[in-house]
């Protein structure tokens, strides 16, 4: 049966339907991330993404194109997570604002929304790199104004099948465009999320799918904070659930994660099976749970109910009660700044509230805030300007989508893309300088630090020219592979190595929580003695999954 007008009825089963089919193989995305690093999370981020918006869309009755509309737009802005997140909420937007003012779409309006969906999704990126999700967006774009052009088209369906089937050859030539896809051997992840998402789409528009059920409910805010009147009787609001499937550390799993859960909650179940634990915990910091459990290997089977709401997720974002925590704001007289840094670690974290952050969003290379996140933490802040370190290039499209939907203040995003940036460009915030002159400042002086990490693969593979094993420790700068090591140790020195020039004066080694002190302080002592115009500073950073965070200065 042909097609020829599309209600907003249809369409939101065609987004639920969509959301459906991305949460069901976001681990298969996670797996297409081209570097061996635990965190791979594209399908994660975009799954999260789309299912803030997916549990707005279901609570809708009968809406209208313009209703619909906006649950889609406003709920995936603020829950996207990742540049990934950021990117397809910005392809939903621009959808959602050509459509806006139609009682039903007819192949022309939906032509034009999918070629401003593209337009969108490419001014959001400073610098967009083809072979991306963008590539595959543009791709539908581009079929989609030919067809336009030509106007022989009449059937929705059929337009639809044409447009995906431009984007799935689009997909399929990513490799084409980035050579460490084609290095790796496989597609762009966030170009296949997409498609996974469009592909469920299709299946409802085609009557191949009748289940467009959503669970309401949940909350994976990561952001750390008091709790507020009315909560007092439940001291931890988070139920956290997971399984951990062991590939390290598997004798101490258990009695070592009671003991840190029991630390950050309560209610803790911890149960052993073979190479399979199952945890269960009541806890405010749902995110350090998980980042602790990531240090014994692979996740699956999250949960996370926030037991503090009364009914949903849209109950707690209501209006008046945004509005009535403004009201509260406004009586405290604001002062000249206020920070916020992403932070992945008890030392970490300590270590900007010493240098005077003000909110510490709990985060960072293993579970990225959303952008819903980051506005909780601007309202937290009694400032008239705001600055916000992401620490992490996967976080910073979200910070920048939260500056674009902060009206009350001034936001200044520091594009730190990780922990040693971002302290140095804390470091370098001067009192009495303009808003201006400190961004630039701190931009320019976190731009003199050169940083790595020591993380383990996770895959075997062969990359930068080395030959890399399941469990090798490497050192990676900017995602380039410098060294491959049996140990973090060997792994940071060779890393080290490679940083260190005639200029550098101080080496900053942040360790992480798979490491003791002496351990870290053995590494400063094996640099001190090869390196003796050198100063070595050993800090706790406490962040899972990166044995070492450094710095050279």
């Amino acid at each position: 049966m042909s097609i020829d007008r599309m209600d907003a009825g249809m369409l939101q089963k065609m987004f639920l339907a969509g959301a459906k089919a991305l949460e069901a193989k976001k681990e298969y995305i996670n797996e297409l991330n081209v570097f061996p690093v635990p965190d791979g999370d594209t399908g994660t981020n975009m799954t999260m993404t789309i299912m803030a918006a997916a549990r707005e869309v279901s609570m809708l009755e009968n809406p209208s194109m313009d209703e619909l509309g906006k649950a889609i737009s406003s709920g995936s802005l603020r829950g996207a997570r990742g540049n990934s997140g950021v990117i397809l909420s910005q392809i939903f937007r621009g959808f959602v604002k050509s459509i806006k003012g139609n009682e039903e779409m007819d192949l022309t309006v939906l032509g034009n929304a999918v070629i401003h969906a593209s337009e969108t999704a490419y001014k959001a990126v400073m610098k967009p790199k083809e072979g991306t999700i963008l590539t595959v967006a543009k791709a539908g774009a581009e079929k989609a104004r030919e067809l336009l052009v030509e106007g022989t088209m009449t059937d929705m369906a059929v337009f639809c099948d044409a447009v995906s089937e431009s984007m799935e050859e689009a997909l399929l030539r990513t490799p084409e465009l980035l050579p460490v896809l084609k290095q790796a051997g496989v597609v762009d992840s966030g170009g296949e999320g997409l498609m996974t998402f469009i592909r469920g789409a299709l299946d409802a528009l085609n009557g191949r799918t009748a289940d467009f059920t959503i669970k309401v409910g949940g909350n994976y805010s990561t952001i750390v904070k008091a709790s507020t009147a009315g909560e007092a009787d439940i001291k931890y609001g988070y139920c956290t659930e997971y399984i951990i499937m062991i590939e390290r550390n598997g004798n101490t799993a258990e009695m070592q994660l009671k003991e840190y859960l029991q630390k950050i909650g309560d209610c803790v179940v911890v149960v052993s099976d073979d190479d399979i634990v199952k945890v269960h915990v009541h806890t405010n910091n749902p995110g350090l749970a998980i980042q602790k459990a990531l240090t014994y290997g692979s996740l699956t089977s999250i949960k996370i109910d926030n037991m503090r709401e009364e009914h949903n997720e849209k109950v707690i974002r209501d209006a008046a009660k945004i509005a009535d925590e403004a009201g509260k704001e406004q009586e405290a007289p604001r002062k000249k700044a206020g920070f916020i840094a992403v932070s992945a670690g008890e030392g970490l974290s300590e270590i900007f509230r010493d240098l005077g952050v003000d909110c510490v969003i709990e985060g960072g290379q293993t579970m990225n805030p959303s952008t819903e996140d980051i506005l909780e933490a601007i309202r937290q802040i009694s400032a008239e300007t705001v600055y916000i370190l992401p620490n992490n290039g996967n976080i910073i499209l979200a910070a920048n989508q939260a500056k674009e939907l902060t009206e009350d203040k001034e936001i200044c995003v520091i594009p730190s893309k990780n922990i040693p940036q971002g302290i140095a460009a804390m470091i370098n915030y001067t009192e009495g300088k303009t808003s201006e002159e400190n961004c630039r400042q701190m931009e320019e002086e976190m731009e003199s630090v050169k940083s790595g990490q020591v993380t383990y693969a996770v895959r075997d593979t062969n990359m930068d020219g080395k030959q890399i094993k399941k469990g090798d420790f490497m050192g990676l700068t900017d995602k380039k592979i410098i060294s491959v090591s049996d140990s973090a140790q060997g792994a940071a020195l060779e890393l080290i190595d490679d940083l260190i020039d005639v200029d550098s004066e101080l080496v900053s080694l942040y360790y992480g929580a798979d490491l003791k002190e002496e351990e870290a302080e053995a590494l400063a002592d094996e640099i001190l003695g090869k390196y003796e115009e050198i100063d070595v500073e050993v800090q706790y950073g406490g962040q899972p999954v990166y044995s070492y965070f450094v710095s050279v200065e």
